[in-house]
């Protein structure tokens, strides 16, 4: 017999006094962002659903940090949900995702984002990728 892990839905909270989890329903658009940089896809010239568009400069700082960073970066691994936190601003949300290389494991690496709501979901911002 296999005891199964459950996965409870992690809602948005608007909570300006405490970290939360990333919730369930940001987790399959910001695994589409990180596969897109895995890709060498920095830019993001496949558009996903509900995220900006990176400008060309923003893309060019994005790969030359993964690039400096020294390590090849993959996709996120289903832990990465147990370390990546967001918080409320008060307007939108920031979040800090774990990123995972093929070297480390979880990296120092973060993807930044700011998130808000829209109209039937949310909107992604990509903000950076960087070492805290």
């Amino acid at each position: 017999m296999t005891i199964e892990k459950e996965n409870p839905e992690v809602l948005a909270i608007k909570d300006e006094e405490a970290q939360r989890p990333i919730p369930s329903a940001w987790r399959p658009v910001i695994r589409k962002i990180v596969d897109a940089f895995v890709n060498g896809d920095h830019g993001l010239s496949v558009p996903i659903a509900g995220v900006e568009p990176v400008s060309a400069d923003d893309a060019e700082r994005i790969r030359d940090y993964i690039e400096d960073y020294g390590e090849t970066l993959t996709s996120l691994s289903d832990e990465t949900w147990d370390s990546s936190v967001c918080i409320w601003t008060g307007t939108r949300w920031d979040a800090l995702i774990d990123l995972w290389t093929l070297g480390e494991g979880r990296s120092d690496l973060v993807l930044s984002l700011h998130v808000s709501e829209a109209k039937g979901g949310f909107a992604f911002r990509i903000y950076m990728v960087y070492v805290p």
